[in-house]
């Protein structure tokens, strides 16, 4: 039980509670639920691979995203991690494709821009066919660092490179924002 617990608070956002109340669920659970349990994580680490082209998570060669003849093949989006896709994928708004990073550059922690996927990304632009790369870091202090890198490397390729919107949630009430987010917005402001 202690092995169950101490390998459950490896996970991300697990603490030892949590991992403590996760081993005890598995520990009431039937024997086939914990079968199923062990057998789709063994199915995620022998058929999930990342992207040929993106770095997306994908069970084939390329994931859906690059396969679908029908996403702007001229427009291409950068983000942090897999899971950022899900995010900006259910707006709805987003027909271009997608590059993920897998990280952001922090220097504190050792990750610089050998650690990133930055290589198929420059491999991505050699053609010409790239004509934005939108850059949707986080809006942390690594985030705004990568970001300012990235529009560094990019921007002499000829590509225009843009940064998401930041600012005020929608909803939200002046009252309750802070001077950073207020400058964001300011500096971020569009014509309506």
């Amino acid at each position: 039980m202690a092995r169950l617990v101490d390998e459950l608070k490896r996970l991300p956002g697990i603490g030892a509670k949590s991992a403590q109340r996760i081993a005890f669920y598995l520990l009431r659970a039937d024997r086939e639920q914990a079968e199923r349990l062990a057998q789709a994580l063994i199915e995620v680490k022998d058929r999930i691979r990342l992207c040929g082209r993106c770095c997306n998570i994908a069970d084939g060669e390329l994931c859906r995203i690059c396969s679908d003849p029908n996403r702007n093949q001229k427009l291409i989006c950068v983000i942090e991690e897999p899971h950022n896709i899900m995010i900006i994928e259910k707006t709805g708004q987003f027909q271009g494709l997608y590059h993920v990073l897998h990280g952001c550059l922090s220097p504190l922690r050792g990750v610089g821009p050998e650690q990133l996927k930055l290589k198929g990304l420059m491999e991505r632009l050699r053609d010409g066919s790239i004509e934005e790369i939108i850059v949707a870091t986080n809006p942390t202090a690594e985030g705004e660092a990568t970001a300012a890198y990235l529009s560094r490397l990019l921007k002499p390729l000829g590509v225009l490179v843009t940064r998401i919107g930041m600012g005020i949630p929608v909803g939200s009430d002046l009252d309750y924002v802070d001077e950073v987010t207020m400058r964001k917005s300011i500096e971020g402001r569009r014509e309506i």
